[in-house]
């Protein structure tokens, strides 16, 4: 195979613009220069690996010895995979006008393999920061597992403070249950040193029965009898102001 007698503009890339939807930015043509810098005339075409994505105008053509020509490469509006950077290509091929030949497209059918020159330029798709496509691939791939590190962080923490109000919940049950059990203790002191008045104070007017006497009892004994009645009482309501609080701090 020949070597190719064309001068290519780029050299080794086609460059094209792709937003950060994964489509090629509309409008956006990259262009290629032909140049003959030869005394022959040339045929060329051009080909692609991906035909249906690009619009290319002209794709084939003469160059006259020595002229230039200026090729118009414009995207299609279509999504493009990251894995597909640096996989579409182009080819210029092309070939010596054999002389007395005026039908360009029997001279294509004709011509051998061996006299086809071949020239590939690889395809580079940009991102508007001008990063190629895979590298903002892997960027979005990043992006979307931190997105999910600090989604499963931030579910965590409602489940952290809901374990720490409940083993609140179950130190402040713990204490109430102390302190009525204590209460509970209290109260059965107090019924039994009300039982003990109850009977002295009956001892004590048998006895002034018995003498044919009506004596009384210290003025304070009646009154702590009383207080000892009402003790009770006050217990049993402190005992349901602390339910009262328990139940509370479950349905907060």
């Amino acid at each position: 195979m020949p070597n190719q007698v064309l001068t290519i503009e780029p050299q080794n890339e086609l460059k094209f613009k792709v937003n950060f939807s994964g489509l090629f930015e509309h409008g956006c043509t990259t262009y290629m220069r032909l140049t003959n810098p030869t005394n022959d005339t040339v045929l060329f075409k051009i080909k692609t690996t991906a035909p249906k994505k690009y619009c290319v105008r002209p794709n084939s053509g003469v160059l006259a010895p020595n002229s230039k020509q200026e090729i118009a490469i414009t995207p299609q509006p279509v999504y493009l995979d990251p894995n597909e950077n640096h996989k579409h290509k182009f080819m210029v091929q092309s070939v010596i006008a054999p002389e007395g030949k005026t039908n360009i497209d029997q001279v294509w059918k004709e011509i051998s393999p061996e006299q086809l020159m071949d020239y590939k330029l690889k395809c580079v798709f940009e991102t508007p920061r001008g990063t190629n496509l895979n590298d903002s691939g892997d960027n979005a791939a990043q992006n979307d597992v931190t997105k999910k590190r600090v989604a499963v962080a931030e579910d965590a923490k409602p489940a952290a403070k809901t374990n720490t109000k409940s083993e609140n919940v179950e130190s402040d049950l713990q204490k109430a249950t102390l302190e009525v059990i204590h209460l509970r203790e209290e109260e059965s002191k107090l019924r039994h040193e009300n039982l003990q008045l109850k009977e002295e104070l009956l001892r004590l007017r048998q006895s002034a029965g018995g003498d044919g006497r009506v004596s009384r009892p210290h003025s304070y004994g009646p009154e702590k009898s009383t207080q000892v009645t009402i003790m009770p009482w006050v217990v049993t309501a402190i005992c349901m102001a602390i339910i009262g609080i328990i139940i509370g701090k479950f349905f907060m």
